[in-house]
This record gives C-alpha cells, structure tokens and sequence, in this order.
C-alpha cells in the first residue's frame, strides 16, 4: 500500500497523494493537487491548481487538468478550482481548465468518461455518467446532467444544459439547452430534437410506459403545430404525469437560452 512516483516525474511539496496512487514518467502533480487512492497519472500529464480529483480515476498521457483559464476576465490571484469525482476516466490530451471568478468550480462527476482532445472551460459542469466523445468543446458554464452523451466534435455555446438521459450527435452545435430523454443531430445546420432517446433509456432500464409517456410528450411539442406553451399546457393535461414528465416539462419551462 504505497504511493509509486516515477523517478522523471515531478510531485511538489504540498501534493496530496491517496494509497497506491501511480504518477508515471514526465507527470507533473502540482502543490495544491489532491489525488484520490488508487487514481493513476500516465506519462506526461499534469494535474495542477486546486484540484481534486477522486478515487480510481485514470488521466492518460498529455492530459491537462487544473490549468489557468483562458477566460481574459480571470484576476491574478483568484483562486478557483476543478473537483472530479470518482472513476472518472480524462483521455488523451483532453483539457480541464479552472474556474474564473474566486471560488469557481469546473466539476466533472463520478464515472464519467472525458474522452481525448476534449476540452471543459471554467465553471463547466458535468454530473455522473456522461460521457463526451473525441474532441468534444465546451465553452465556460455548460452543464451537462446524469447519463447524458455528447457525439465526436461536437461543441456547446456557453451557459447551455444539457438534460439527463439525452443523446447529442456527433459534430452538432450546441446553441441552446438540450433536453432531458431526448435523441438529437443536426439537420440543415441546426441541432435539432429527433425523438426520445429510446435505445438509452431502454438500456437504462426505463419502463414501456415511461417512454411511451415521453414519445407523447415529444409529438405535442414538436409536433402538434401549437406553440411551446400550449403544448407544454397539453403535455401537462393529456399525458400521464410520470416524474419523467414532468421533469421535462419543468426543463422548457426554466430555460433561460431556449429549448433546441
């Protein structure tokens, strides 16, 4: 039960280090990192700033965590932060950047899979479960609920959410809030809502009568030709108020960017 520092690697005075945490070669561990038991950093990568990062978890080769923000609003002197959960996975390359305002978190949940070339601006906000494909771009201020996935390349404008349970295509823009349960791609260059996300909820385990519930809904405010109120008002009336439902009624409702 030991800590195994690779002798080119670099761990500062201060650094927290778990039980039977792995820094590889050419790693850098900044002073006021914090490493979870168990967590590995591969060859190369740097985890530096106020970062937490939780048990088990993999950074691989070259990626950054804990980096200054690129945000020009950023005060030398500040002191922000990146917490990560535990046995979350951050590939190759991918960039996890600080906070911008004092006290600022950018927080990537547990179980979590950042893949390579991604990139997490200040005050991003992931929760368990996601997982982002190869190069996906997040500006500062996205967040992204529980068992969301975002396709390859694809990019989200600062401030959207993204809801639970949703499926985002590869290469999509990102302009407005995406909701929860629901399956999107880009159609003549806008994202657009195709439908429930029926193959993710079925593998997750979401009953007939929940998807059933959220196809209805998806016909009324997609496709019933009545504006967004009317048919969030007859989602509420004519469909059975499942907290799946209602959750998505609720996201519409307290959008501030717009609803895809």
């Amino acid at each position: 039960m030991a800590v195994n520092v690779h002798p080119t690697a670099i761990v500062e005075p201060g650094a927290q280090l778990g039980e039977d945490v792995v820094v590889g070669p050419y790693a850098r561990v900044g002073r006021d990192a914090k490493i979870g038991t168990r967590t590995i950093i591969q060859q190369g990568a740097i985890v530096d700033g106020h970062s937490t990062l939780g048990e088990d978890c993999q950074v691989f080769p070259y990626a950054l965590i804990g980096m200054k923000t690129q945000d020009l609003k950023y005060q030398d002197g500040s002191v922000s932060y990146v917490e990560i959960g535990n046995r979350t996975v951050v590939r190759e390359f991918a960039t996890i950047h600080l906070g911008t305002a004092d006290g600022e978190k950018t927080i990537i949940g547990d179980d979590c899979l950042f893949m390579a070339y991604c990139h997490a601006a200040h005050g991003v906000k992931l929760g368990n479960h996601v997982i982002c494909s190869n190069n996906v771009q997040l500006a500062g201020d996205v967040h992204i609920e529980d068992w969301a996935i975002i396709g390859g390349c694809a990019g989200a404008h600062q401030f959207c959410t993204i809801g639970r349970h949703a499926m985002v295509g590869g290469m999509s823009k990102i302009r407005q809030d995406f909701p929860p349960f629901m399956l999107g791609d880009m159609v003549e260059g806008s994202l657009k809502v195709i439908g429930p996300n029926v193959v993710g909820l079925t593998r997750r385990g979401f009953s007939r009568d929940v998807i059933s519930a959220l196809k209805e809904s998806f016909r009324f405010i997609y496709h019933s030709g009545l504006n967004r109120t009317q048919a969030l008002e007859r989602v509420e009336n004519d469909v059975d108020p499942l907290p799946e439902v209602k959750e998505l009624v609720a996201f519409y409702r307290n959008s501030t960017r717009g609803v895809a």
